[in-house]
C-alpha cells in the first residue's frame, strides 16, 4: 500500500466508501480521503464536523472496451481530448505513500496508452482548503497529444458559477471570450444562465449538459446550501487547449454535477511527465448571498 509497506505510518486514518479501503486527512478546517488500494481518485471533502460536498456515485460504471470502469464520484484524473482510454478501470495497482504535509497516490501504468497518473494532496494548514497536484507521465514507446484533465462531482442542488471578462474599457476589434457547447447540450436548457459578468449552470437533474469557456482568472465555484466549493488553476489562457480551446467545464445530469478544469495541450512523449496543480476551498457564506456577490468572492 505505501512505499514504507506499514499504513499506519501514513497521515490520517484508514477508513471505507462503500466497500473501498480510503485514508481520511483532517485539519482545523477542513477534511479531505483518498482511496488507498485504487485510482488515485479523491472520494471525500468537506468542512470539520460536515458532510461530503463531493458527489457519491458508487453505483455508476460503464465499459468501453477495456473492461468495467467504476465512476465511484468524487474527483477523478482523466486526459483530453476524450476518449475511450480514459476509461481504463483503475481498481487496483495504486502506491500511496506519505509526503510533507500530505499523501502521494500513483497508479498504475494503463494500457493501452502507457500512462501513469499520481496525485499529491495537502491540507492546508489550519484554513478549509488543500492544493491538488495532478502529473501525468508517459511510460509507453509512442509519443502522446493530450492535456491534463481533473474532473471534480459534486451534489445536486447548488449552482456553478465562472466569472465572464469584464467590459473592454476601450473599444476593441478582437474577440475577448470563448463559450463552447457540447452537442448533446442547447443553448436553451433552463439550467443555463448568461450575465454580463457571469455563466452558471443550475446543479438540477435533468439530460446531460455541457458548456466550456477559457477562464482568464482560473477560477470556478460550486454553491450548494450556504457552503461554496472553490477550484482555482494557473489559467494559461495564451496556450493551446483541448475543446475548442476551454480551460474549464461544467457538465450536468441526472446524477452530479462535474467541474472541470484543463492544462494546456502538449506533446508528451516516452518519459516525459506534465502536470497540473488545483487549489481548493471551502467558505460558509449563507443561503442569502446573490450570485453577483458569491463571483465576487471567485
Amino acid at each position: 500500500m505505501s512505499s514504507s509497506g506499514a499504513a499506519d505510518e501514513l497521515p490520517g486514518v484508514a477508513g471505507d466508501y462503500y466497500g473501498h479501503a480510503t485514508r481520511r486527512l483532517e485539519n482545523a478546517g477542513c477534511w479531505l480521503e483518498v482511496l488507498s488500494s485504487g485510482g488515485p481518485r479523491i472520494v471525500g471533502f468537506g468542512l470539520r464536523g460536515s458532510s461530503n460536498v463531493l458527489a457519491e456515485t458508487p453505483l455508476a460504471s460503464w465499459d468501453f472496451g477495456y473492461g468495467r470502469y467504476d465512476l465511484l464520484g468524487g474527483h477523478r484524473f482523466w486526459f483530453a481530448p476524450e476518449s475511450p482510454e480514459c476509461s481504463v478501470p483503475d481498481g487496483d495497482g495504486l502506491t500511496i505513500s506519505a509526503i510533507p504535509g500530505g499523501l502521494r497516490l500513483v497508479g498504475a501504468v494503463q494500457t493501452p496508452t502507457g500512462l501513469r497518473k499520481e496525485i499529491e494532496v495537502r491540507l492546508a494548514s489550519e484554513a478549509a482548503g488543500a492544493s491538488i497536484r495532478h502529473q501525468l507521465t508517459n511510460q509507453g514507446l509512442r509519443t502522446l497529444e493530450l492535456a491534463v484533465w481533473p474532473i471534480t462531482q459534486l451534489r445536486l442542488g447548488g449552482l456553478a458559477m465562472v466569472s465572464l471578462p469584464a467590459p473592454p474599457t476601450k473599444h476593441s476589434v478582437a474577440p475577448n471570450q470563448i463559450l463552447a457547447l457540447w452537442s448533446y447540450a442547447t443553448w436553451t436548457d433552463e439550467r443555463l444562465s448568461l450575465g454580463e459578468r457571469v455563466l452558471t449552470v443550475a446543479g438540477r437533474a435533468g439530460a446531460p449538459f455541457k458548456i466550456g469557456c477559457l477562464s482568464g482568472t482560473g477560477s470556478v465555484g460550486y454553491l450548494r446550501e450556504g457552503v461554496l466549493f472553490v477550484k482555482r488553476f494557473e489559467p494559461a489562457v495564451e496556450a493551446l487547449h483541448a475543446d475548442m480551446g476551454t480551460n474549464l467545464q461544467i457538465y450536468c445530469d441526472d446524477g452530479s454535477v462535474e467541474i472541470e478544469s484543463l492544462g494546456p495541450l502538449v506533446s508528451l512523449g516516452p518519459g516525459e511527465s506534465v502536470t497540473h496543480e488545483e487549489r481548493w476551498e471551502l467558505r460558509e457564506i449563507g443561503e442569502g448571498t446573490d450570485v453577483a456577490g458569491v463571483a465576487a468572492l471567485l
